[in-house]
């Protein structure tokens, strides 16, 4: 594809836009965040705050004055940024919202986000075909745990551009069709998911880079090929890097993550019963677009 700097063949066009990358990078943390009134209804600074933070790194944190529990937060956010399409799972709520909290008893108790436990590093929806992919994202908080919760962030596109710089023979085995496959499963809502295999890298029908990832090592299966299993070491050896392009953050009441599916983990975390942590979730079969 002529002109996308994810074109391994087009060094040019992937040269010009690494430099801009590299030099528009955010350089800590506090670079992601924008104070916020209500994100409910967001000034036209704030959104132009936050679009701008999107378009450098591909998320934004805001930081609400707004407290109260309404789970329509994400869903009225989103909106403000062309999301509209949830991702209704079989675990969220009617509305296509899911409340992330420790869930005692029921289904939920069996998947780690309604746990205290600690998540690797991840993308959402991996395990999704490439037609329910997820694009988009809001994590809203509600209450943070009393003690632990932190998320690292990795903007994709970012992690591309350093796996790239490595070795480009590294992006050409993560994009193989079928570098990485979810085995055949079972589910409540869908019955029998078939296997399906997909590339780690992939490009959308705009051109936007889409990442395919997980790093835990139950329910998912690499090819067994020597380049690609290269690739995935150089890239558990990124995400374990000291590196000022992974951002760690911990959500505070009213914080909220507005993102297109950047790579993210969980710490785990302790709860003040009295105020066990809470955070609505939304996910998009859309992405924001920042491009212009």
């Amino acid at each position: 594809m002529s002109g996308n700097p994810f074109d391994l063949d087009d060094a040019a066009t992937y040269q010009r836009w690494r430099e801009r990358k590299l030099a528009e990078a955010p350089a800590k943390a506090d670079d992601l965040i924008v104070e916020v009134g209500d994100p409910r209804a967001l000034s036209d600074a704030e959104h132009a705050a936050l679009m701008a933070r999107i378009r450098r790194c591909n998320m934004a944190i805001y930081a609400g004055a707004t407290h109260d529990t309404d789970g329509d937060i994400p869903r009225r956010l989103g909106a403000q940024f062309g999301l509209h399409r949830l991702d209704a799972n079989w675990l969220a709520g009617e509305d296509g919202v899911s409340e992330i909290r420790v869930f005692d008893d029921g289904t939920r108790k069996l998947y780690i986000p309604y746990t205290d436990r600690p998540i690797k590093w991840h993308t959402d929806g991996y395990y999704h075909p490439p037609e329910w992919q997820i694009r988009g994202m809001v994590l809203h908080c509600v209450r943070a745990a009393a003690t632990g919760g932190e998320n690292r962030l990795l903007d994709h596109e970012m992690a591309y551009l350093l796996l790239r710089d490595q070795d480009p023979a590294h992006i050409r085995a993560l994009m193989q069709p079928d570098a990485m496959l979810i085995p055949e499963r079972v589910d409540e809502q869908d019955g029998v998911r078939p296997a399906q295999s997909d590339p780690v890298f992939s490009l959308d029908g705009e051109g936007n880079l889409h990442m395919r990832y997980t790093a835990r090592t139950r329910s998912i299966a690499w090819k067994q090929d020597a380049a690609l299993q290269e690739a995935i070491v150089a890239l558990e050896r990124l995400l374990n890097l000291d590196t000022t392009h992974v951002f760690q953050v911990r959500l505070e009441a009213g914080m909220g993550l507005l993102c297109n599916n950047v790579l993210h983990d969980r710490s785990a975390f302790t709860d003040d019963p009295a105020r066990p942590r809470l955070v609505f979730r939304a996910r998009y079969h859309d992405r924001i677009d920042a491009s212009g």
